[in-house]
């Protein structure tokens, strides 16, 4: 892989329920074949119609929700709630927000953002002939470490983790233990060009090496292959 290239795509507009976004995608981008998406959850969101009503007046609202969306609180630090969805994911508040919605709604985590993915896929797929990757990108906090950055949620025609383990490195030792997410890695790329305010939730990343990409779809996804059972996590 010599290089990579990330454009956004501008000009998509609010996104309603029901709405047909690999065709919105087609429509406002240049995709070509080889291309990655990374498609932000808010909008997979919105057209799965996974917006649920809060009390606009009332700043904690939705925290009765984060319970309602959470299979595990593993911390309480005043407003904050850290738990795990029943995705497996560990985020803030269960992953429901309040951001980039109109007011008195809050947005849920797609129920299956890897099925997320496939269908955004097969759509551009069946639509335009185009074969592309698919990342759904989220926005996470991460363990002794300040800021934010979107990591992958939901993937689809790309294989989540390049698998490094028994490759020489630079000296020639064996690598026992490396393996890289390359999902994450490339929605926290694509997040640069998309901001949080700047109403872009698509971008294409464009020169991925062609041995990530997976067209049959069997290498696994985000639920399958990312997230860590519990039993191997040292901090739960």
């Amino acid at each position: 892989m010599e290089s990579l290239s990330i454009h956004p795509i501008t000009g998509i507009g609010e996104i309603v329920p029901e709405a047909d976004l690999a065709q919105i995608i087609i429509d406002a981008g240049d995709i070509r074949d080889g291309d990655v998406l990374v498609v932000t959850q808010k909008i997979v969101s919105k057209a799965e119609n996974m917006l649920v009503p809060v009390d606009a007046s009332n700043p904690l609202s939705h925290k009765p929700l984060v319970e309602q969306e959470s299979v595990r609180i593993l911390r309480r630090r005043g407003e904050l709630i850290i738990s795990q969805t029943k995705h497996g994911f560990v985020c803030a508040n269960a992953g429901i927000d309040l951001s980039n919605v109109e007011r008195g709604q809050a947005a849920l985590l797609p129920e299956d953002s890897d099925r997320s993915a496939r269908r955004i896929r097969n759509g551009i797929k069946g639509k335009s002939g185009i074969e592309v990757g698919v990342i759904i990108s989220d926005t996470f906090g991460r363990p002794w470490r300040r800021g934010l950055t979107d990591v992958a949620i939901g993937s689809a025609g790309i294989r989540p983790i390049a698998d490094l383990r028994g490759t020489p490195d630079s000296y020639g030792r064996e690598l026992q233990v490396t393996e890289v997410c390359i999902v994450d890695e490339i929605a926290s790329a694509a997040e640069l060009v998309m901001g949080k305010s700047e109403g872009i939730p698509v971008a294409i990343v464009r020169g991925i090496d062609p041995v990530w990409l997976d067209p049959t779809n069997t290498a696994g996804n985000v639920a399958t292959e990312i997230v860590r059972d519990p039993a191997d996590d040292l901090f739960r």
